[in-house]
């Protein structure tokens, strides 16, 4: 399959935005989505609040590609699919990503894509439509589950949501094509 990768970061991007550092968050200071202890396993370093400041899409490119797009095996899923599980590999993590795709699919959720997982998400490709919305509502449903919920629920469910409706929207392009 052909990798959406480039695209989809250009997506997520977006969702994620610029420099934040908000006390409430438990990620803490973060830019283009990348938390700083991230980045300085990434880079191997310690990094400065000026230099997280100064990330770049081109500089955080490779870390989402290998940590997170690959961890998450977006490459083996249709166009869509693909989007709305890297999405959630960012930002809830690689294994809750997996977990939520293999519940949607009717895997053991064990945070591994094995062959038995991927054989189920091949199946439940057949009705992308179905497996984007199901897997949706149950990124929604682990969402409302956290005790953060409350103060970022507001932006978290209006994400769920737009990446949905984009993943839909891929959907519907690659049937056309």
């Amino acid at each position: 399959m052909n990798s959406n990768f480039d695209k989809c970061l250009k997506m997520l991007l977006v969702h994620e935005g610029g420099y934040v550092n908000n006390p409430a968050d438990p990620g803490g200071e973060t830019n283009l989505g990348v938390t700083k202890r991230v980045w300085q396993e990434w880079v191997g370093h310690d990094v400065s609040e000026k230099e997280m400041r100064n990330l770049t899409p081109l500089m955080v490119s490779p870390l989402y590609k290998r940590k997170y797009w690959d961890a998450c095996h977006a490459d083996e899923l249709i166009s869509g699919l693909d989007y709305c599980v890297f999405d959630v590999a960012v930002n809830s993590g690689v294994g809750r990503a997996i977990k939520l795709l293999q519940s949607s699919v009717g895997a053991t959720p064990d945070g591994g894509y094995g062959s038995i997982t991927a054989a189920l998400v091949k199946k439940a490709e057949e009705n992308p439509t179905r497996l984007i919305e199901l897997f949706s509502a149950k990124r929604l449903e682990f969402m409302q589950s956290l005790n953060a919920f409350p103060t970022f629920g507001k932006g978290w469910s209006r994400r769920v949501a737009e990446v949905k409706a984009d993943s839909l929207a891929m959907v519907q392009g690659t049937s056309q094509a």
